[in-house]
């Protein structure tokens, strides 16, 4: 059990250390050969710093870093027995690696201006040629001495490097070989049965009594007050903590009795607080007292030593406390996790219970018996007694049958869980008796503490998998919250259930991965140093992919996207709109900005992901060769979209035909175009169709345009006096134009009619539906007023002869064939 009680919090600043340390994986992932040549020979020079600092500075370093290797390799030896040691030499022959790597990188600005300059100073002339200056003689073979010294110093760092390989692949080898004899080490357990153990126990107990009590004899004498000072902190931190989360959290602590049938969500989310908050609330008085202890200077090394492991058992055991109490509910079947019976529920409940029970005190004595330097015989007893008491509750487990058939009588555990529990108890069993009291102690603490981090990590799994459940988020407390905030509707709302479904398996991923390794025998170095290898250096071939590179990326392009949008809504409501710019006008600009914003937050995302913007090259030459197959019609209507926004032959407002589609522009995307019609329909027209095709735009200057009204007169009436009346309907109408002025024509001697037309101008084109109804209306009322007829069309109608119901269908008279004729016998011959 090697948890200790601050496992998630270390876990949470492996982070910020992968941050800090983003800067040199960056150089590392970025490192090139040495003797690339630069694109600038000034700037370049003008960058690096002098030849012989720059010498004297680097031998500094890596003189600096073979000192430290060889203390480390020292260090390495001296600790061959010490796992968490090897892992800090470990983790310190890493920082030297990449250390020497950006020692390495250091020089390339130098060897490229020295190659560039010895490029255009050219080779020395031949015998037979004319004499060179003095002065570009002395400089190239200073040049030549200061290459040549760079390359000796760049071979020591190789060298040094291999050497720095070859330790870690030697740590690497000894914790395996560390590892394997803890749990191959066989012990004689003869001894271990033996009477005299009991004697070294009562011995061991009257040791520890005296040590524990001469301490409590000084803690009263001497430290009393800061003791109970550091106890009172310790417990008001925790008493802080326990009603805070009571007082934020509420109902999600405890179960509501009054729910007859809660919801699997809510007893997941119940579950899920109610554990959280009791176990930190005890881990921090815990640690509070620890931490206050130390600060006091209260304890003695053997009581620290003993405390710190109490507490992280005390923590590790009433967590499992909690989390079996949470699963099974002996107490309270309806907000039970597993579909269990309520007897087989009370029975696991205290087998998983005194397993950890047993498994803690196992390795609390063990810590003991370190300290106080115990026999070995002991030792071994103590922990051939724990294991395989482990194993018989673990086998008790199995035996267990929870579930009830069909038939109404008791049902077991699935055949291959129950056959899990039962070789893990037995092996357990079988490995103490047989002498391997390290494999024995490991697979009983596996058993308990993985159990309960996989426990654990299963109930988030189902949290999550709850919550993302369609109009599940919004029965919880904070889409509650959010809807009384914000109204959201319920789209957003299971949105919002999925990334907390997505988050919550992450952070399950994240902090329940790292406490299992922690339990099989890796060490805090060994995650960071993996984490690290992980988010800065992912090698595919022979490219290196940097996560944080990549999500920084992201981050800076979700920074300027938000930013561009912030712009784009400024400079229209702040700038445009008080400057009278039209809304067509706006709506261009406003579009333009936004592509170029996105762009260009593309283009510095790509960058700070580390990603060579040269190398675009061969994607874009990929994508031209798509263009010139698949993709032909989209680079149409994205060329198309250009130049609608640059000539703006429409814009956002105006009322097009184009082909059968009639309405108004909405927005203007590079892709294609929004026509919204007079029926509220939305029309996404590609561009390429505007472009290539003749469209009608009846507001593209202004808003002037002219209506027609179509008039059909009986035919003898008074055409000059229909002509009048027309004329002044359209005169006194308000919203009809002066200039250009109104006219009135006989526009056909009809079939039937006399059709005359009426003609008016209106300043606003797109109000003519309720003005040509108003000018109807009131020729209506003047031609009955002045007794003149509208001319109906004449249409003759046949009605259709009535059918009797009870006729009979008409049968058709076949005709009577004729008699044949009768035929002639031929007189024979």
């Amino acid at each position: 059990m090697t948890m200790p009680v601050l496992s998630l919090l270390r876990i949470l600043a492996v982070a910020s250390v992968l941050f800090a340390a983003h800067g040199a994986g960056a150089a590392f992932a970025q490192a090139t050969p040495a003797g690339e040549n630069a694109t600038s020979v000034g700037a370049t020079a003008q960058a690096a710093p002098g030849g012989s600092e720059l010498l004297a500075g680097q031998q500094a370093v890596i003189r600096g870093i073979a000192t430290e290797a060889g203390q480390l390799e020292l260090r390495m030896r001296d600790n061959a027995e010490d796992d968490s040691v090897l892992v800090d030499v470990r983790n310190r022959l890493d920082e030297l690696a990449r250390r020497l790597i950006s020692s390495g990188v250091t020089f390339r600005p130098r060897l490229s201006a020295i190659n560039d300059r010895l490029d255009q100073i050219g080779p020395a002339p031949a015998s037979d040629q004319p004499p060179e200056p003095p002065a570009l003689r002395d400089e190239r073979q200073e040049l030549i001495s200061e290459k040549a010294e760079i390359n000796t110093l760049l071979g020591e760092a190789e060298t040094l490097s291999l050497r720095v390989n070859r330790m870690i692949d030697t740590v690497a080898q000894m914790r395996r070989d560390l590892f394997t004899n803890t749990l191959s080490r066989r012990y004689d357990i003869s001894t271990a049965l033996s009477p005299a153990v009991l004697e070294d126990l009562g011995v061991e107990l009257q040791r520890l009594t005296q040590s524990v009590s001469s301490w409590l004899r000084f803690i009263v004498n001497f430290r009393l007050q800061p003791v109970l000072m550091a106890t009172f902190f310790a417990l008001l931190a925790a008493v802080v903590l326990f009603f805070g989360g009571r007082r934020l959290f509420g109902g999600l602590v405890v179960p509501d009795p009054g729910v007859e049938t809660p919801s699997y969500l809510s007893r997941l989310s119940v579950a899920f607080w109610s554990t959280l908050l009791s176990s930190a609330t005890v881990a921090m008085f815990l640690f509070a007292t620890y931490f206050f202890y130390n600060y006091y200077a209260v304890l003695r090394s053997d009581i620290a030593q003993m405390m710190v492991t109490l507490f992280n058992v005390i923590a590790i055991v009433y967590f499992v406390y909690r989390l079996t109490a949470v699963i099974f509910a002996p107490r309270n079947p309806t907000w039970r996790l597993v579909p269990i019976e309520t007897p087989a529920a009370r029975t696991l409940f205290w087998l998983a219970w005194l397993t950890a029970l047993v498994t803690g005190a196992d390795f609390f004595m063990s810590k003991v018996n370190d300290v106080m330097s115990s026999p070995l015989s002991l030792t071994v007893a103590k922990s051939l007694f724990a294991t395989v008491i482990v194993g018989l509750l673990v086998m008790a487990i199995g035996l267990v049958k929870p579930y009830r058939g069909y038939d109404g009588r008791p049902r077991g555990w699935h055949p291959l869980f129950r056959g899990l529990l039962f070789v893990l108890g037995g092996g357990t069993i079988l490995a103490a008796m047989l002498g391997y009291i390290g494999l024995a102690r490991f697979i009983s603490q596996q058993i308990v503490v993985t159990g309960a981090i996989l426990a654990t990590m299963y109930i988030g799994y189902l949290s999550a998998a709850a919550l993302s459940d369609l109009g599940a988020f919004t029965k919880t407390a904070l889409g509650k919250r959010l809807d009384a905030y914000f109204n959201l509707d319920e789209s957003t709302e299971d949105q919002f259930g999925l990334v907390a479904s997505i988050t919550i398996n992450l952070l399950v991923l994240a902090l329940g991965i790292p406490l299992i390794l922690l339990q099989w025998g890796f060490q805090w170095g060994d995650i960071q140093s993996w984490a690290y290898n992980i988010v800065t250096e992912v090698r595919v071939g022979s490219i290196t992919i940097s996560i944080i590179g990549i999500l920084t990326g992201i981050a800076v392009f979700i920074l300027g996207y938000f930013a561009t949008r912030g712009f784009q809504r400024w400079l229209d409501g702040k700038v445009m709109s008080r400057g009278k710019v039209d809304a067509g006008v706006r709506n261009s600009i406003g579009t333009a900005v936004g592509y170029a914003g996105v762009a260009l937050a593309g283009l510095i995302g790509i960058s700070a992901a580390g990603i060579d913007l040269s190398n675009i090259a061969l994607v874009a030459g990929a994508l031209s060769l798509g263009i010139g197959f698949g993709l032909q019609n989209i680079v149409n209507n994205f060329v198309s979209g250009l130049i609608l926004l640059a000539e703006r032959p429409f814009k956002a407002g105006d009322w097009i035909v184009a082909g059968a589609v009639e309405g108004t522009v909405k927005k203007i995307s590079v892709r294609a175009t929004e026509i919204e019609t007079f029926r509220r329909q939305t029309v996404i027209l590609p561009n390429s169709e505007l472009i290539n095709a003749a469209v009608g735009n009846w507001t593209h200057r202004n808003r002037l345009g002219r209506i027609e009204v179509l008039v059909r007169v009986a035919y003898g009436a008074d055409v000059r006096r229909v002509h009048e009346l027309l004329m002044e309907i359209a005169r006194g109408h308000p919203q009809v134009l002066r200039n250009p002025e109104p006219m009135v024509v006989l526009l056909n001697l009809g079939e039937g009619a006399l059709e005359f037309e009426m003609r008016v101008f209106l300043a606003d084109i797109t109000s003519q539906g309720g003005i040509a109804n108003e000018l109807r209306f009131q020729i209506l009322e003047v031609f009955l007023r002045e007794d003149i007829g509208i001319a109906l069309v004449a249409r003759d109608v046949y009605p259709k002869p009535p059918e009797e119901p009870d006729a009979e269908p008409p049968v058709l008279a076949v005709p009577e064939e004729p008699p044949a004729a009768p035929r002639k016998r031929r007189k024979p011959v």
